[in-house]
């Protein structure tokens, strides 16, 4: 079995992982449950969006305020925290199965949503009152 990080306190970080290594970790856990048979874009994009769901659950009914607060809380931190991690988990896995390079497809996407999206054309911060 490859070397797991998962759950402790010497996992690396963020600045210390390639979305390359990351693809690797999903890529590792299905291939050591032999679930590739399963791992099709459409199951794959269902799974995502139940995750994403779970995590919306996190927030129902909040207020933009209370939502943030959600975070205070160790308790709530790790269970948010565990939903945006699924649902990493199933976008790396769609991208290891549709052979995406996540970088390049990102910033490529990120240059259109520029040009569509110019920053003159953005509406002034509404006034607090």
């Amino acid at each position: 079995m490859k070397e797991s990080h998962a759950g402790t306190d010497d996992a690396p970080t963020d600045d210390e992982t390639t979305l390359t290594q990351l693809k690797r970790v999903v890529d590792d856990f299905v291939d050591e449950r032999d679930w590739h048979a399963f791992h099709n874009p459409k199951n794959l994009a269902m799974s995502l969006a139940i995750e994403t769901a779970e995590l919306m659950e996190h927030f129902q009914w909040l207020t933009a305020e209370q939502s943030l607060a959600v975070m205070d809380a160790p308790e709530s931190r790790e269970a948010v925290g565990e939903e945006v991690a699924d649902c990493l988990a199933y976008l790396l896995a769609i991208a290891n199965r549709l052979d995406i390079d996540l970088s390049t497809t990102l910033r490529a996407k990120m240059i259109r949503n520029a040009e569509k999206y110019p920053v003159s054309d953005t509406p002034p911060k509404p006034s607090a009152r």
